[in-house]
């Protein structure tokens, strides 16, 4: 989104357009989401924090700036909106401070295309991933299914389970480069090794 499109968006928002923040949502949910399951660990917890921000930013929509980027807003408040959420219940997760801090600067630094078209090759690359190797990749990183949930919908060993998402994520890497592991890291939350 360039500076002109931002300022309109966020003078419609201001103004109180639902459409407008019905394409705030389309445009920014899925990746304030994803981003938000790198800091959280944890989908339910991440949606919650995702709805809250967007909540939070129609409700204070009359105190945004046009000049500012709402990209980066979003971000910012997903990640305040984290640490709030932290702070309140510390059993959530162990706070990473480095991986946390560095995730939130790759995501902010990326703009919306350059994350789209690295989604779309990574998602490319997912797809040639051997058949049974891509089942359990996508019904544990897409679907948010436990190890111990697929292994029984698969009706294998959770063992089994394991190998197949450290295989897919071995490929992923090989096939991907070096340069695709912080997107991996941000998707799928998980550190390639």
């Amino acid at each position: 989104m360039d500076a002109e499109e931002n300022r309109r968006l966020i003078e419609k928002l201001i103004s109180g357009e639902e459409k407008a923040y019905i394409l705030l949502l389309e445009k920014y949910h899925k990746q304030l989401n994803a981003y938000a399951v790198t800091l959280t660990h944890d989908q339910s917890i991440a949606q919650d924090i995702v709805q809250n921000v967007f909540l939070k930013t129609w409700k204070s929509r009359k105190k945004l700036n046009p000049e500012f980027s709402i990209r980066n807003f979003l971000y910012k408040c997903v990640y305040n909106e984290f640490l709030n959420s932290y702070q309140k219940n510390k059993s959530v997760v162990l706070l990473n401070q480095k991986y946390i801090e560095y995730s939130h600067e790759v995501a902010i630094e990326m703009d919306d295309n350059m994350m789209s078209r690295m989604m779309e090759i990574v998602n490319r690359e997912i797809k040639k991933l051997p058949p049974k190797c891509q089942k359990v990749f996508i019904l544990s990183k897409k679907e948010g299914l436990t190890n111990s949930e697929i292994a029984e919908y698969l009706d294998v060993s959770i063992k089994t389970v394991e190998a197949q998402i450290t295989k897919a994520f071995r490929i992923l890497k090989n096939k991907l480069g070096d340069k695709y592991e912080t997107i991996l890291m941000i998707i799928f939350n998980k550190r390639i090794v």
